[in-house]
């Protein structure tokens, strides 16, 4: 059995992905961090 484990990372406020975690290079920027860990919640 394996448990998932998901992170948020956040940068100025909003939820990131990074490329390859390079702090330079943003793929994907949210504005609500909360939201985005609720929802994984429900």
């Amino acid at each position: 059995m394996f448990e998932i484990i998901p992170a948020v990372d956040i940068r100025k406020g909003k939820c990131v992905q990074l490329v390859q975690g390079d702090p330079e290079r943003e793929m994907l920027s949210l504005d609500n961090p909360i939201e985005i860990a609720c929802s994984w919640v429900e």
